[in-house]
């Protein structure tokens, strides 16, 4: 239950204000088709985060644990890092066309490839090897994004708008910084 209730805090805390968050917000001001955004949100994050768990588990696997100790808590301590930095959008990646394959598939490859190196794969990946378990982690993971970004999808513009991007981009990064430090001075269960 550990793994799950930490994973979705982290990665819906760490998504707030993210690329792909803005790319949701995007979507549903061109689209206004909620349902088939939410739907390729859903699926392109159970992919993509399945594969960088199952990542983090083969790299847990290989290490040993005091290697192990010190990649996961630097990494969570970078993570914190690159959480202060704003994720910035190309109003220029704004299109008015209608999606050539519809709005459900223009989601979910959107988001795939969006989220690939994304921060929230990335902690997927640590998450994974932190806690041995792999389903947990990418429900929980999955469940974050979909807090955070669901909102966005049905709120549109006027929810960016009002979020405290800056506070909560704070919050995450000592979120990270904590588990990071965490795992430096507890070890890696199991």
């Amino acid at each position: 239950m550990e793994a799950f209730l930490v994973s979705t805090g982290v990665v819906a805390l760490a998504e707030i204000g993210d690329k792909t968050q803005l790319l949701a917000l995007v979507l549903a001001a061109k689209f206004r088709k909620p349902i088939p955004i939410i739907l390729g949100i859903l699926v392109a994050t159970v992919v993509n985060h399945a594969v960088a768990g199952a990542a983090g588990a083969w790299i847990s696997a290989l290490v040993g644990p005091t290697a192990m100790r010190w990649i996961l808590g630097l990494s969570f301590i970078a993570m914190a890092a690159w959480t202060l930095v704003p994720d910035q959008y190309d109003d220029d990646d704004k299109q008015d066309a209608a999606p050539r394959f519809g709005v459900f598939v223009t989601t979910l490859i959107a988001f795939f490839l969006l989220e690939m190196g994304d921060k929230t794969q990335i902690a997927t990946v640590m998450l994974a090897a932190k806690f041995d378990e792999l389903a947990a982690v990418v429900v929980g993971t999955t469940l974050g994004m979909l807090i955070a970004n669901v909102p966005v999808v049905f709120a549109g513009k006027l929810a960016a708008d009002r979020i405290p991007f800056k506070a909560i981009r704070i919050v995450a990064a000592a979120i990270f910084a904590a588990i990071g430090a965490w795992v430096l001075v507890a070890g890696v269960p199991g």
